[in-house]
């Protein structure tokens, strides 16, 4: 199977707002693992592209005077210039769903195995829900 594309819903527990997210698969998941890490993978590679097309470029004198009205002078580059570790951020991303940092839904239906089978296709709604977790309680 060549690359396909899919749309991914990324939503927080008490927020209204959904962001959505084109992911490639190179592959079709057939598990919940399977398209955790695809996913990793998709926004990974992304993220180091991006990093790695980061050029620097020369500031004009007028931009150096507005920018110095503004209070800081600078490239606007991003500080962070390492790129992610792939195999680390799909270690990581596992382990968040794990211990329950969030939750997948897929046609909205909560998938609870991370070996789970699982069938995509167009049509397919696939929903990331970060779970808040509340601080200060007793337990």
């Amino acid at each position: 199977m060549s690359d396909s594309q899919q749309v991914i819903q990324l939503k927080r527990l008490g927020k209204k707002k959904v962001h959505t997210v084109q992911v490639i698969f190179r592959h079709k998941p057939k598990t919940l693992r399977d398209l955790i890490n695809s996913c990793v993978e998709s926004e990974v590679n992304t993220y180091n592209q991006k990093q790695s097309n980061n050029l620097q470029f020369f500031l004009f004198s007028d931009v150096i005077a507005s920018k110095a009205e503004q209070g800081k002078v600078d490239f606007g580059a991003l500080k962070n210039e390492r790129l992610t570790d792939l195999n680390q951020a799909k270690v990581t991303a596992i382990q968040g769903f794990i211990d329950g940092i969030y939750v997948v839904f897929i046609n909205e239906k909560e998938i609870k195995s991370l070996d789970e089978p699982i069938t995509i296709d167009e049509a397919t709604t696939i929903a990331f829900l970060r779970l808040t977790f509340l601080t200060g309680t007793h337990w």
